[in-house]
């Protein structure tokens, strides 16, 4: 049931009593729902979002651009399987267009996801060519804007 995901998907931390009373439906048919979302892996992974910024915590995001060769009866698949099996490395996506992968990646300083890109990803078999954008700043992230300009800029309604 998509409406049930787009749910979740929006806020996981919803109850069940919640979701039922939302969709009009008997809570046990979201209850079986969601415990078969989980069997058949449609439900991956539950996540919070921290704004680190705000935590104070230093961190540097890289979207990496990959030129691979595709290998022969695997394709892409392979080489994105090795990438993606680094635990710097937060995403991958295979893209249409002037690249191959998108590789996010995340470390604590420049250097460290420099020393990544060198000694890592741009040695693996297959790889052409890299082009590395280190992001600047997150405005928003999986759908949920991180720091709501809006909420700032209004103005206080006084009688």
């Amino acid at each position: 049931m998509k409406e049930l995901l787009d749910l979740l998907e929006k806020d996981y931390t919803q109850s069940p009593d919640q979701l039922a009373i939302m969709l009009n439906i008997p809570v046990e048919e979201v209850i079986k729902l969601i415990a078969k979302f989980k069997q058949e892996k449609i439900i991956v992974k539950y996540q919070t979002i921290v704004d680190w910024e705000k935590a104070g915590i230093e961190q540097v995001t890289a979207i990496i651009e990959v030129k691979i060769t595709p290998q022969r009866k695997v394709g892409f698949d392979a080489i994105a399987e090795r990438i993606y099996r680094y635990p710097e490395v937060r995403s991958v996506y295979l893209m249409s267009g002037s690249y191959d992968l998108s590789v996010s990646v995340e470390g604590t300083t420049l250097r460290e996801v420099a020393d990544f890109v060198a000694a890592k990803l741009s040695t693996i078999e297959g790889v052409i060519s890299t082009n590395t954008n280190f992001m600047l700043k997150r405005y928003k992230y999986a759908g949920v804007i991180i720091n709501d300009m809006e909420e700032q800029h209004r103005l206080v309604v006084s009688p």
